[in-house]
């Protein structure tokens, strides 16, 4: 699986597997000062406090809702005397820990270069034959049709058409510019987007916005422990950002496919009617600390969020294993304490009634075979190393119990190149994009969404004027104001169309709740699964993709019900906005 940030995924090119280098596995940091979420055995909370005592740290907090203890580990003995201990299930260091989930932290344009160069980020060799294929001109694609303002229901049978939606095709695939006239969403519906914050400015945002309950779970870190680089430079004092703001660019992607609203600007997502709420947990860096994500979602769960979208994994490590021999015992107590802090937390959530979707990961690996993991640990940085794993090892989110994972489908609806996938941990599946899926590379068979301005300036997108310096932005002007969009690829692309739908399916079968309206998640889960449309694995199931002179084989195992490419179907929203209860 390949860590997933924004833009097109250059993890859609085959990795070789390598023999596992003998590297030293690097020691966690174990410095005075160092803080520690100590996750306890249930019923344990008096034992790990005195065994933290005992081990030569301190008590800094407790959370009892989730089983841990945030500890200050004052000596270098701390972590293997206290691992020992028979109350401990897993110690996990108080640092960012994190990648997004849409595949590269590269755009088209840089992405090309890295082709011409013969390499991708990943170290994954790559080739590049032929001009890279252009996509079409930026700028407004106007398509004539029905503008509604904000709230405004469509007329029956009508389509109200957003100037981009010709752009639209995932929304096309799964029948949401249909449903938008029948089942748009409601605004007592609180969608949360645990990711790297969102643009609640942005003219296509806005209008569905939260601020008053949105929160900003991190703080931005210049720098990594060794020095480097990490977020760059605060933007406020605090280095605490706004709840409105989002530097990255991934989470008001992911937002805005959700449901930017259907006001004549831009776009329109799958449910155009519905709140949404920024919890933000990921930095401005793409990364992600282990306990702003406990905390967003133990917020989610205590103020009526009814659904949130995780498109990320939690790190350092890309699969957690508890007992894997190639790591030391530290390693090893880390692992466990991820594994165990998410699972709390996500049976937290769902115990006060949030459905969690999350991303299925980009890294084209059957995750019920996996078999090398060279990603991790990957913070600080230039720490990974070759390892040997199975079926026992987990990545996080993905593989946790009482999740949905979604992979993600090209625009052909072949499961995209990129994509991971496995009959056990495949849920559902929805259009990610696949700028590969047809000849040469295209960004239009991306998804279109919004994005900050201040990230196309600071990544050199658009010029002085505000124009498109790329064809993976779109620049809207509509009554005096612009807006902008981008094409983008991943798995995080595909999770939150599931959202969409699933915030169709709160809106019509939700009861009054905590937060305005709820359904349980073992009903809306019901409800997913019997609206998507079935999808049987491709014949021969060994499917071959080419690209670049390349090719390689993922295996599609399971039956139309239920496989590993698609899961129990395609996310359908036009069946979600007419299904029968």
């Amino acid at each position: 699986m390949q860590r997933i940030m924004y833009g097109i995924v250059a993890a859609a090119m085959a990795m070789p597997l390598a023999a596992c280098a003998a590297v030293a596995p690097p020691r966690l940091d174990t410095s005075p000062g160092t803080d520690y979420l100590v996750f306890y055995a249930t019923g344990g909370q008096g034992k790990a406090l005195k065994a933290i005592e005992t081990s030569g740290g301190r008590t800094l907090s407790t959370e009892p809702r989730l089983g841990y203890v945030v500890a200050h580990g004052v000596v270098a003995s701390f972590l293997d005397t206290l691992g020992n201990d028979e109350a401990i299930v897993g110690i996990s260091t108080d640092r960012p820990i994190g990648f997004t989930s849409a595949a590269t932290s590269r755009g088209w344009s840089s992405l090309h270069s890295e082709w011409a160069a013969g390499r991708t980020d990943t170290g994954r060799p790559s080739v590049a034959e032929g001009p890279f294929a252009p996509a079409r001109a930026a700028g407004p694609d106007v398509a004539p049709g029905l503008k509604v303002a904000p709230g405004k229901k469509v007329a029956p049978g009508k389509k109200a058409l957003e100037p981009l939606a010709s752009r639209q095709w995932d929304m096309k695939m799964i029948g949401a510019d249909r449903a938008h006239a029948i089942a748009p969403g409601d605004k007592k519906v609180l969608v949360g987007v645990l990711d790297t914050g969102i643009d609640g400015k942005h003219p296509d945002i806005a209008p569905n916005f939260n601020r008053q309950l949105s929160r900003n779970f991190v703080t931005d870190r210049p720098k990594d422990p060794n020095g480097q680089p990490l977020d760059g430079a605060c933007e406020v004092t605090s280095c605490k950002d706004p709840v409105d703001v989002d530097d990255d660019g991934h989470g008001t992607h992911v937002a805005s496919t959700i449901g930017s609203p259907i006001n004549g600007k831009g776009i329109a997502g799958v449910a155009p009617n519905v709140q949404l709420v920024n919890l933000r947990t990921g930095q401005d860096s793409g990364m992600f600390f282990l306990k702003p994500t406990l905390d967003a979602l133990t917020y989610a769960a205590d103020n009526g969020i009814d659904v949130v979208n995780m498109s990320y994994y939690i790190d350092p490590w890309l699969f957690n294993c508890t007992n894997n021999k190639a790591d030391s015992a530290r390693e090893r107590l880390e692992q466990r304490g991820i594994i165990t802090g998410m699972q709390r937390a996500i049976d937290y959530a769902r115990g006060k009634g949030v459905t969690l979707i999350t991303a299925l990961g980009n890294g084209s690996t059957d995750l019920g075979n996996p078999t090398k993991d060279d990603e991790s640990p990957n913070y600080p940085k230039n720490g990974q190393r070759d390892r040997t794993i199975d079926n026992s090892c987990l990545n996080v989110p993905a593989e946790s119990n009482g999740v949905i994972s979604i992979s993600a489908l090209g625009p052909s609806g072949r499961k995209a190149v990129y994509s991971d996938y496995g009959v056990e941990q495949t849920d559902l599946s929805a259009p990610g994009g696949d700028a590969l899926d047809g000849g040469g590379v295209s960004a239009t068979r991306s998804i279109l969404a919004a994005v900050p301005t201040a990230v196309l300036r600071a990544t050199n997108k658009i010029d002085a004027t505000g124009a498109p310096k790329t064809s993976e932005v779109v620049r809207d002007c509509q009554g005096g104001e612009c807006s902008y969009y981008q094409y983008l690829d991943g798995t995080s692309m595909a999770a939150p169309h599931a959202t969409g739908v699933a915030a169709i399916l709160i809106s019509r079968f939700g009861r009054p709740g905590p937060g305005g309206v709820a359904l349980a998640p073992a009903s809306l889960e019901r409800l997913l699964y019997s609206s998507a449309t079935p999808k049987a694995c491709p014949m021969p199931r060994a499917y071959k993709y080419r690209y670049f002179g390349q090719e390689e084989t993922h295996l599609c195992e399971g039956d139309t019900a239920k496989n590993g490419f698609y899961g129990r179907g395609v996310v359908n929203a036009y069946k979600a906005a007419t299904i029968a209860p």
